[in-house]
């Protein structure tokens, strides 16, 4: 599985390149934190998979790797292919890219 830093996401997000980037929490998460993701629930994720490009890169992330690393396996069983997982997810993005994200 590929994965992506917080660090590298943030440089992604400054280069301006056409990527989407996907919250697999649940509401009352992304509600408290987020960092401006798509949220699709990861319990969703089979009935959204017309919300996911297949034509770009897709960065996955939750709260800390798993959530997400389990949605990018059930994608790539479904022919999604550029697929990235946000390494220790949104705890990640806390403490290397912006302090102001709340942790829980």
């Amino acid at each position: 599985m590929k994965e992506i830093t917080a660090k590298e996401l943030k440089a992604l997000q400054d280069s301006k390149e056409d990527f989407q980037l996907i919250d697999v929490r649940e509401q009352k998460e992304f509600d408290f934190s987020n960092i401006g993701g798509e949220l699709i629930p990861l319990n969703t994720i089979p009935d959204n998979l017309d919300k996911i490009a297949k034509g770009k890169k897709v960065v996955v992330h939750c709260r800390s790797g798993a959530r997400s690393a389990n949605a990018i396996q059930y994608l790539e069983q479904h022919g999604f292919t550029d697929l990235y997982n946000l390494k220790g997810g949104i705890l990640a993005w806390s403490d290397d890219v912006d302090p102001t994200v709340k942790k829980y």
